[in-house]
């Protein structure tokens, strides 16, 4: 479901008379349907670069990444934006949404991109708020004024709530107590079992022990001294 093969990515620094600075050089990987892979690696070794390559957000100098069979690097935006709303979820670290925004709101709107009833979706967002141990009064509020417990809880929400085939997650259990880290892992299980491929980056050990098959330490995938 996600391929990643001769993957390599360069940054070129504009401050420091456009040098350019390799980060990433032929990283590969492949996961599976119903299976969660952790990326692991140092601080610095391009997790997240990995990451925002696969969703999209960073064009690659060279090589190629699939989704469900759809080529992403060097694909056009209208391309990329069909994928998301269709195919690849994501989750992030941090909560970036519209102000004003109510949360409920903010957990549907995947649902809404792919039609179903408005009715159905903030039904579906409430009752997976709820699971999550988002308190009732809270769902009509904007999530910008919440803790950052709260705002990964939303975070979480929103990208669980549509049935994505693949799926992103950075640190998804980081700001949250042992109930609700048990809460998503089981959220997470359930994904695998129902055929999601799962692709993240898990700090905790336990986290990865729990959740993941396997991992891929993105260091292999570092560019030494030139």
């Amino acid at each position: 479901m996600i391929e990643v093969a001769d993957l390599s990515k360069s940054f070129t620094l504009h401050n420091q008379g456009g040098t350019t600075i390799e980060v990433l050089r032929g990283a590969a990987l492949r996961v599976a349907p119903g299976e969660c892979v952790a990326l692991t690696g140092p601080s610095g070794a391009g997790k997240s670069t990995l990451m925002r390559l696969i969703q999209g957000n960073y064009r690659a100098a060279a090589g190629s990444i699939r989704i469900g069979g759809v080529e992403i690097a060097g694909a056009d935006a209208r391309t990329v934006l069909a994928l998301r709303r269709t195919t690849l979820g994501h989750v992030s670290q941090f909560l970036r949404v519209v102000p004003r925004v109510p949360a409920r709101a903010v957990v549907a709107e995947p649902l809404l991109a792919v039609g179903t009833d408005p009715a159905e979706a903030d039904a579906q967002a409430c009752a997976l708020l709820a699971r999550l141990r988002l308190p009732a009064p809270l769902w009509d509020l904007s999530p910008t004024t919440f803790s950052g417990g709260e705002q990964q809880r939303v975070n979480i929400a929103r990208g669980l709530v549509h049935p994505f085939p693949a799926l992103l997650v950075d640190e998804p259990t980081a700001s949250l107590d042992g109930a609700n880290r048990d809460t998503v892992l089981e959220l997470l299980a359930e994904a695998k079992a129902r055929g999601a491929a799962i692709l993240g980056i898990f700090h905790d050990p336990s986290v990865r022990a729990a959740i993941c098959e396997r991992e891929v330490d993105v260091g292999a995938f570092t560019p030494g001294p030139a």
